[in-house]
This record gives C-alpha cells, structure tokens and sequence, in this order.
C-alpha cells in the first residue's frame, strides 16, 4: 500500500492491528526487525551492528508488540518507567506508512498515564524525529555523538502524556 493511503483506509488497516505485551518468545523476531531496518542502514549501521532485543530485556521493561491478523510482528516499542524514555521504536520496513507507529505511540501514552507518567523523553533517530514531531512531541534538545556505535547528533524530544 502506498504511504499517501487516505485516512480511511489508514483507519481500516490499522484496525486489524492488535498490540500485546512482547515475551520473551518474541525476542528473536523483534531483534530481526531491528537488524533488518532499512532505517538504519549505510551511516547508521554501527549503531545496531550485533543488536539484540533479548529475552531479559522484554521482562524487565514495558515492551510491547503490534501484530497483524497474520501475527505478523509489524512494529514495536519499549519504554523506561524510571526516568521516562522511549528506549526504542521500530515498525517493520513494509508497514511504514500503514499508520502502526501512530498506533504503538498512542498505546505508549496510554501505557505512561496509567503508571502516572507526564511526560515521555526521546532521543531520535535521525530520520525519524519528523515522525514524533507529526504525533505531538516538541523538540527539546540535542544528544551528542556517542562514539563508536553513534557518531551523530540526535534530537531529543519530549511528548505530553498528560
């Protein structure tokens, strides 16, 4: 489907998205997801050169999955309770555009007010940050390069939760 759908079909297609807490049987899909983004290919690539969403990492934080009617996983996020942060988001390359980021950011908010969370840190990806700008958060900041893995800048960002 084109990234220029209408609103309507955007809608009709995001119903068929289910979003669950991840498990740890989900780890190896969602490292694959990550690996596998063309998001971060070429000068992003050191940063999740031999990443991995591991098993202990989907227990002890917030992660959850958003799943096709096929179970396929098209997208997913993690966010850190204490201090607030959206530590990672990531939607499948083929469902860019098919409004699932807009739907794990709306599960997110929700999952931060019902913890009581105000407010939600992001360090952008780049490319990206365009993105949570066009779902309401306001730029903050900048990261600076974190050599080797991150050799550029990153935008930080806030978004209301309340």
């Amino acid at each position: 489907m084109s990234a220029h759908m209408t609103g309507a079909a955007r809608r009709a297609r995001a119903e068929a998205v289910r979003i669950r807490r991840a498990t740890a049987r989900d780890a190896k899909r969602l490292t694959k997801l990550v690996r596998d983004s063309r998001a971060y290919q070429g000068p992003y690539a050191p940063m999740i050169a031999g990443y991995r969403v591991g098993p202990d990492y989907i227990e002890t934080h917030e992660v959850f999955v958003a799943l096709g009617a096929d179970d396929r996983v098209l997208g997913f996020y993690a966010l850190l309770l204490a201090p607030a942060e959206l530590d990672l988001m990531f939607v499948a390359d083929a469902a860019q555009g098919l409004g699932v980021g807009r739907l794990l950011i709306e599960h997110m908010i929700g999952a931060a007010a019902d913890t009581g969370i105000s407010a939600v840190r992001i360090v952008s990806h780049p490319p990206a940050e365009g993105f949570y700008l066009s779902v309401g958060a306001r730029r903050i900041g900048t990261v600076p390069a974190n050599p080797p893995a991150v050799t550029w800048d990153r935008p930080e960002l806030m978004i209301q939760v309340t």
